[in-house]
């Protein structure tokens, strides 16, 4: 029996999609509930299971092409066996009609490599070809570098291997469907609002021996460690009570105040940055708000958020300090007014009550759309997320 296999229903406003990978190819036997092939929208990935067991027929539409909601894309064979091998004398010619497609697929899948491996190829004087790779999409990581030169097939490599390293070359791929919306989005924040961005610095250490003090109990108790996001959003709640402007957005001729605490969490994706939202974050405590988060890093980075995870969201922050940043003017997410920053805690000398004392001190950057918010509500929103962070009692006692 052949069956259907359809594009998902699209959320609203999503007019069309894209197929990005195919999981199985013809012939090949699939499984029940099987991921078949990933469906690309410009907010989410959507995956299409296999309905039952069989044999995946024909595709209809290969990778990259766009396609519509409830779109026939593939035939699946349901029960069906893949076909017995033939003698291998038969297969003989296949097989090395399939070498050289094999080999262009695999310098493919490791064209793209990250700057530790490349820097580990120029060292040995070695080439990718060869290399098997073990990473996402076949890439070659450092490991798969290592691995070939301690199991001595470095020393085999031909001679002209470290010349092929210095060619110059170029590789032109389409943007994804997720990478152009990204574009799109910050070229109309950049457009479209007044942006500004202010700065304030605060003094990391109270918070850092508060978590020192409590993790272990924190831990035991709730399963999850006390990170320093959970402060954030905590700080940032109480910092959009005060000022309601910085929880506003504008719609036309009409800013529309919101009474409620839906704080987007910017998340790096392989496939770009993605920021799906804590809903109610004003009923959370800090152990809700650790596993929210958690939970919602492990979506983002398995391609598994959906669009009720990525919808809305009055507020965002972004962490850059993860990454090293010491300061950063971030991009509004529109329709939102603004957007705070944090970045990376580093020890700096400081002058208190008249002495030099060393202390872990974290830059904050509030970009905001100066429209709706005004300089007075931007420093006073930035100074009360300060003060917060500098005394965390003040979170406890609503002071």
């Amino acid at each position: 029996m052949s069956i259907e296999i359809k594009v998902p229903v699209l959320p609203e406003s999503v007019a069309d999609a894209t197929i990005a990978t195919w999981h199985k190819k013809p012939g090949e036997a699939v499984s029940r509930d099987e991921n078949l092939v990933d469906i690309e929208t410009d907010k989410v990935v959507l995956e299409v299971p296999a309905p039952e067991d069989g044999v995946l027929g024909e595709i209809l539409f290969e990778e990259g092409a766009t396609v519509t909601a409830e779109q026939v894309i593939a035939i699946l064979k349901a029960g069906a066996a893949p076909a017995a091998a033939p003698a291998a004398a038969a297969d003989a010619p296949k097989a090395e009609a399939a070498a050289p497609a094999a080999a262009a697929s695999s310098d493919e899948t490791s064209d793209v490599l990250s700057p530790s491996v490349r820097r580990a190829l120029a060292e040995k004087g070695l080439s990718p070809d060869g290399i098997k790779g073990t990473g996402v999409g076949g890439r070659i990581t450092k490991e798969d570098v290592d691995n070939y030169i301690k199991n001595g097939a470095a020393k085999a490599a031909p001679a002209s291997a470290a010349p092929a390293m210095s060619e110059r070359s170029e590789k032109r791929v389409p943007m994804t469907r997720l990478r152009k919306t990204i574009a799109k989005r910050l070229l109309d924040a950049k457009n479209n609002t007044a942006m500004l961005t202010t700065f304030n610095e605060v003094n990391m250490k109270p918070i850092m021996s508060l978590r020192k003090q409590y993790q272990e109990i924190f831990e035991k108790k709730h399963g999850i460690k006390l990170g320093f996001m959970s402060f954030y959003v905590k700080a940032v709640v109480e910092a959009l009570k005060r000022f309601p402007d910085v929880n506003a957005s504008i719609d036309g001729d009409d800013i529309v105040y919101h009474n409620y605490f839906d704080v987007s969490i910017a998340v790096s994706t392989p496939k770009g940055l993605v920021t799906p939202v804590l809903r109610d974050a004003d009923q959370m405590g800090l152990a809700d708000i650790e596993k929210a988060i958690r939970d919602l890093a492990i979506k983002a980075r398995d391609g598994k958020l959906s669009i009720e995870d990525m919808t809305g969201g009055n507020f965002t922050i972004t962490n850059g300090g993860v990454f090293g940043s010491l300061m950063s003017t971030p991009i509004i997410n529109p329709p939102q007014s603004a957007i705070l920053g944090m970045h990376a805690i580093k020890d700096r000398p400081m002058a208190v009550n008249g002495q030099v004392e060393i202390l872990p001190m974290m830059y904050l950057a509030l970009s905001y759309d100066h429209r709706i918010v005004d300089g007075r509500e931007s420093v006073g929103f930035l100074v009360t997320i300060k003060d917060m962070l500098e005394d965390p009692t003040r979170l406890l006692l609503d002071v």
